[in-house]
């Protein structure tokens, strides 16, 4: 999978930037899924997602999911139009 790997506390640290194309209906099934994962199995989910650094990834329990974002832990909102890829 593509992207740097960090430590998923490091994202408040950066500056997400939108993707080249914008793919939020395309994961949002992916996501839900990742979502239900995570709420009742604590199963993980790798995000790749695009900063002004360039592609970022982690791996991390998705908290909850809206039209626009995902949040992770401490509160932490990755926009969907920022994601790269989507793994669970």
């Amino acid at each position: 999978m593509i992207g740097t790997l960090i430590e998923k506390e490091q994202v408040a640290n950066l500056k997400i930037i939108p993707a080249e194309v914008d793919n939020s209906a395309k994961f949002m099934s992916i996501l839900q899924s990742a979502l239900r994962l995570g709420n009742e199995f604590k199963s993980k989910t790798a995000l790749v997602f695009n900063t002004d650094e360039g592609p970022m990834r982690i791996e991390t329990t998705v908290w909850s999911l809206t039209e626009k974002y995902i949040q992770i832990k401490h509160g932490i909102l990755i926009p969907l139009r920022s994601l790269i890829a989507v793994e669970y």
